[in-house]
């Protein structure tokens, strides 16, 4: 039985690169493509497929968000995250928000097919650069204090929040989200009570401290 493959990169090269490698195996089958978060949240609940190779640093919602809702959304759906990122806090964020694997982009193309061998094995799968980085045991050790925070945080506040952090204006995140700009507004200001955050810059130090940006 093939093992179904969605896609998430907002680069085209790299998606190209991917389907290439994986359809190098016989049982492996590409089903879908996305060059973002929610467009990758949108095809997962459509195509349901076994596994998906997921960016972090994407446009509109990133891949560690949109990993968060798909594993609630689709639970058979095993995420492996493959980027740049190689901090521990980003790391971090993305296995809690769900991922199964974490590959390096600059490991070698076989351990994105080790990664989906494990993960469908139901294993863990970290580079060895990760691991070599930090302990599995470490990675996963629960961040109360940090995790107490972001959970002050709704679904919808947490979005909001990336966004904003990225350089939106409220039309512009309205227009994604199917908002009225003044909600927007709304949620902007509950979020940054909530975090006791006063200005753009806090919460842009706020995001990359959590791993929910890729901002520098």
């Amino acid at each position: 039985m093939s093992t179904t493959i969605l896609l998430a990169d907002d680069h085209v090269v790299v998606r190209d690169g991917l389907r290439l490698v994986l359809e190098t195996q016989a049982d492996f089958k590409v089903i879908g493509e996305a060059d973002n978060g929610r467009e990758a949240i949108r095809q997962a609940t459509h195509h349901q497929p076994d596994v998906i190779i997921m960016d972090i640093a994407m446009p509109e919602l990133n891949g560690i968000e949109a990993t968060r809702q798909i594993t609630q959304i689709c639970p058979d759906t095993q995420v492996i995250v493959l980027s740049m990122y190689a901090t521990v806090t980003h790391i971090r964020r993305a296995l809690q928000a769900g991922a199964q694997g974490y590959v390096l982009k600059s490991a070698v193309a076989s351990e994105v097919i080790d990664a989906i061998r494990a993960v469908r094995a139901g294993k863990r799968f970290l580079s060895q650069k990760i691991s070599n980085l930090a302990s599995e045991d470490t990675l996963l050790q629960d961040r109360s204090q940090d995790r107490a925070t972001l959970d002050l945080l709704s679904s919808r506040e947490r979005e909001i929040l990336i966004l904003v952090v990225e350089g939106k204006t409220s039309a512009e995140i309205a227009n994604f989200l199917s908002l009225a700009p003044s909600t927007v507004d709304t949620y902007r200001s509950r979020l940054m009570e909530k975090l006791d955050l006063h200005t753009l810059p806090d919460l842009v130090k706020f995001a990359i401290q959590q791993g929910l940006t890729t901002l520098e």
